[in-house]
């Protein structure tokens, strides 16, 4: 690589020895569209990794954080509040079935808090011998180390080995929730994203719904905030979580900020005299952040204002015959979908197929053979079939 095309941004899950900033530089983005250096327009089609809810630079969400920046730009969350965290906290609950909000920054450190809350309660709870965890097959739950234990994804974690706790797969022991050294099972509700967004059947989750002492973690970093069709994918599985993971999403996806909510009961756990070390101890710097909340309580309007999951309804109901065609290509294996969450499993090269479908103006990740269509949930019918044509073009060139 010339001394032109060097970055010195190391970037996550990216071969830097190929990468040629000049080539992937991002410097605008409006609406479902993102704007490169060269003055490249490309329709994100993954939502910059499932993050972008209304569109990119959308002026309710900005207007709300120049707003919040000028009055209080941060202000710790370690024995203090602030008013735009105390308003999303509110929200939140609302919208669930739960009753406290922990704040964190990103998806993964909203899932080693969770950890460690369900950890903390069995100690408070007078079962301390309550330490490990159970997981669905081909989960994934971040890339910190916590997040990588409770994940069955080989190529995310089989390096990291040496510092993983343990955790049992419940697809190998469904008896698994009846022990009593286990603390809780994490799940993703209908789509593991990161497995190529491999559809989970409803009936995967029965033994969820029975009573045992485990709590229930459900991770929703990618599939909350409408991405499934419902706020929260879990709400269409009969499923009462005792903590429930958020993040991507929870600002429109302009600031990162992750949250995790509790049930009462699990809260009232941790409280008692200050000198009886009941406190969760855990915490972020940025925990809370006025700016990130006050992004996210736009972003919540929005749902409302621009009747978000109404607009997600009418798409899902089109892109069964939107997607027809991909179905029926030979070099397409199996299309997978929930909402606005599509995985497409092909044979041809799926990294040349991405870079080809990026010169024809889309943009997208692939998951090893699977090329990903994970809109913004603002996108147009129009928009879809274009890169359903263009995705069509390209395998029909494709060696």
């Amino acid at each position: 690589m010339d001394s032109a095309a060097r970055s010195r941004h190391w970037l996550p899950f990216t071969q830097m020895s190929g990468f040629d900033a000049r080539s992937r530089t991002f410097v605008r983005g409006s609406g479902t569209m993102l704007t490169d250096a060269a003055g490249t327009r490309v329709f994100d089609a993954i939502s910059s990794v499932w993050t972008t809810i209304h569109g990119h630079s959308h002026p309710h969400i900005v207007e709300a954080i120049a707003r919040q920046a000028a009055v209080l730009d941060h202000a710790t969350a370690l024995g203090a509040t602030n008013p735009s965290a105390e308003a999303l906290a509110e929200r939140l609950c609302a919208l669930t079935s739960l009753d406290v909000v922990f704040f964190a920054s990103d998806g993964a450190s909203a899932i080693e808090a969770a950890l460690k809350m369900a950890i903390q309660y069995w100690q408070e709870s007078g079962e301390p011998n309550r330490v490990k965890f159970v997981h669905l097959r081909d989960s994934y739950h971040g890339d910190t180390a916590g997040a990588m234990a409770v994940s069955d994804i080989a190529v995310f974690r089989s390096r990291f080995a040496p510092i993983l706790i343990e955790s049992v797969c419940y697809d190998d022991a469904p008896d698994a929730l009846a022990r009593d050294d286990v603390a809780a099972i994490i799940f993703e509700p209908r789509v593991q994203a990161a497995a190529g967004m491999r559809i989970v059947g409803a009936e995967r989750y029965t033994g969820l719904r029975a009573p045992h002492r485990a709590l229930l973690i459900a991770d929703e970093i990618a599939t909350g905030f409408g991405r499934t069709g419902t706020m929260f994918a879990y709400e269409a599985l009969g499923l009462v979580p005792d903590l429930v993971c958020l993040g991507k999403g929870i600002s429109g996806g302009t600031l990162a900020l992750s949250a995790v909510l509790a049930t009462q009961r699990l809260y009232d756990a941790f409280l008692g005299a200050p000198e009886a070390n009941r406190q969760f101890f855990h915490g972020h710097s940025y925990a809370g952040n006025p700016i990130a909340c006050a992004a996210a309580l736009a972003s919540l309007d929005l749902f409302a204002q621009e009747h978000t999951l109404a607009h997600v309804a009418e798409l899902d109901a089109a892109l069964d015959e939107m997607l027809a065609p991909l179905r029926a290509h030979p070099r397409v294996v199996e299309v997978r979908r929930v909402g606005l969450m599509a995985g497409i499993e092909i044979t041809a090269p799926a990294r040349r197929v991405a870079g080809d479908l990026y010169a024809r103006g889309h943009f997208t990740r692939p998951i090893g053979q699977t090329v990903q269509l994970v809109p913004p949930l603002s996108s147009t019918r129009t928009e879809i079939a274009a890169f359903v044509a263009a995705l069509v073009d390209v395998l029909d060139a494709a060696e």
